[in-house]
């Protein structure tokens, strides 16, 4: 099966990506290659795990496993086993949250394995005009339990119109993906959000500006 997830993402994601996207990475030297590690983006389609799926190289796709909402991916079987199979993702159960539940436990222990965890701080997804919204600390709690794990800052560019939250067609539209450089852990949770939040906006700072204007009423540009 693992072979079989290393062919579906640089055989067939991989070339979807570079058609639909044409994505341009800015800053790979900083991605890490091997695990524990942790990539935090924004969030603001599907198509953002796709990208950071494929933008990795082979050595290092089989430790990618995106952060994935249980509640969304497994509840119907296909597209559950499609989840864990061929995309590889640790199911967060969000609708356990505030039980008492570590619904990051999945997360941890796939970066025990040696993994690159994918996680979007958001925790779900924003709108297709790339504003980012507050940062949830579930990865400053993976951060603490995997001290010497780097936290990548990805700004994602352009996802957000290429499938609109609730759209389903993708439309083909130009993304850029910007890696910062990883952020170590800096002794608590606080210290840790707050790079993150001022690397994704310096990150942002450097991407090229979107069509439209914020005045847009539809957000089409």
């Amino acid at each position: 099966m693992a072979l079989i997830r290393l062919i579906f993402i640089l055989l067939i994601l991989r070339p979807i990506a570079r058609f639909w996207t044409g994505a341009d990475v800015f800053g790979r030297e900083n991605l890490p290659t091997k695990g524990p590690a942790i990539i935090a983006a924004n969030h603001n389609s599907h198509v953002d795990t796709l990208l950071l799926l494929t933008m990795f190289p082979a050595r290092a796709v089989m430790r990618l496993r995106p952060a994935a909402a249980a509640d969304y991916f497994l509840t119907d079987p296909v597209v559950g086993w499609f989840s864990r199979r061929l995309i590889g993702i640790v199911p967060i159960a969000r609708d356990r949250a505030g039980t008492g539940e570590d619904i990051l436990a999945p997360a941890r222990e796939a970066l025990a394995q040696g993994d690159i965890i994918i996680i979007f701080p958001e925790g779900t997804r924003g709108d297709a005009r790339d504003r980012m919204g507050r940062l949830k600390n579930g990865v400053a709690r993976l951060a603490e339990a995997f001290p010497d794990a780097p936290v990548a800052p990805v700004w994602l560019q352009g996802a957000g119109r290429v499938l609109p939250k609730g759209a389903h067609v993708p439309v083909p539209m130009n993304c850029t993906i910007h890696v910062g450089a990883p952020i170590a852990w800096p002794g608590d949770r606080a210290r840790l959000m707050t790079a993150l939040r001022e690397a994704l906006d310096a990150l942002k700072a450097q991407a090229p500006p979107l069509r439209w204007r914020e005045d847009d009423a539809d957000g089409a540009g």
